[in-house]
């Protein structure tokens, strides 16, 4: 099968030549406000010097991989609300979903260092120093963008030869969904998602929900102060954190069902799942973390 020369079809569109240039605007518009305002942030975590702190040094990564996340669909989808035809190579495909998949396990291994950085300095505040080292910072950000992408290039190798007779995908970008392509299931496949399912996402989200419950137990017999400081730095861990497990959700849900999913609601829970996170993200740290929030009113000159 030669990858390059075999098209496939996103048929999860609904209603593009009537409402095309709106879709192009909206996504557009989206785009264009997401690079700016997690680039924002981002610049404003590396030009201050009292930001060069683990947790400031988590938001920053976890932004940057929004934009990367978001980058892996957006271009496209513009593209193909202007094309007449909304088709993709096989390869290219495959590429889109590797990349989703491996920022999006990114995602919640970024988030289980917050949660690990956030429970070193509330609970064992006099070891900070020494356990959450530049060393150690290097070491969770090296692991969350590697680990993914090392699982989930598996996943494309084992799907690289296999034979489809399946040609439509009934999403608008390349998601787990291309497994329902090949003539014949793979068990081996099938079973690997669910492994990668639980290493990148399932397990950390336990760790993170684990060490808040500690958090929250050290805080609840400790000062009001500290109680106070505690929510300010772990309550936009956990919105995001939940956030992003919700459109996860959605996105197996989807998968597993989708032939029982009207093409309407399938295409409207699909822009919430590439729109909600990499939008909301920079605004939840950018006004309920105090020191970003100081710097940003400053930056955009409100007293």
């Amino acid at each position: 099968m030669d990858l390059n020369l075999t098209y496939l079809t996103l048929g999860g569109h609904v209603e593009i030549d009537k409402y095309r240039y709106l879709y192009f605007i909206i996504i557009l518009t989206a785009y264009f406000f997401i690079i700016c305002s997690n680039g924002t942030i981002v610049y404003i975590i590396w030009f201050h010097q009292n930001l060069h702190e683990p947790m400031y040094i988590f938001i920053a990564a976890l932004l940057i991989n929004s934009v990367l996340f978001s980058t892996v669909i957006y271009p496209k989808l513009l593209i193909d609300f202007l094309s007449e035809k909304q088709i993709i190579s096989y390869s290219a495909c495959l590429l889109q979903y590797f990349m989703f998949y491996s920022f999006g396990g990114s995602e919640y291994l970024l988030l289980l260092g917050m949660a690990y950085d956030r429970y070193v300095s509330i609970c064992k505040p006099l070891q900070y120093p020494t356990i959450m080292k530049k060393t150690t910072v290097c070491i969770f950000l090296a692991v969350a963008w590697l680990l993914p992408a090392a699982e989930v290039v598996a996943s494309v190798i084992m799907s690289l030869n296999r034979k489809l007779c399946n040609f439509t995908l009934k999403g608008i970008f390349c998601n787990n969904s291309i497994q329902k392509l090949p003539c014949v299931p793979s068990r081996t496949v099938s079973n690997y998602g669910v492994f990668i399912l639980i290493s990148v996402a399932l397990l950390p989200l336990l760790f993170v929900l684990f060490t808040y419950a500690k958090i929250l137990t050290v805080t609840y017999r400790s000062s009001r102060e500290v109680r106070k400081k505690a929510a300010e730095t772990c309550l936009p861990h956990l919105l995001v954190l939940i956030n992003f497990s919700l459109l996860c959700m959605y996105d197996i849900i989807n998968i597993r069902l989708e032939s029982n999913i009207p093409t309407v609601a399938r295409f409207i829970m699909t822009l919430q799942l590439i729109l909600y996170h990499p939008v909301f993200n920079p605004i939840i740290y950018g006004l309920k973390m105090k020191e970003i929030h100081k710097h940003l009113k400053k930056l955009v000159k409100i007293k």
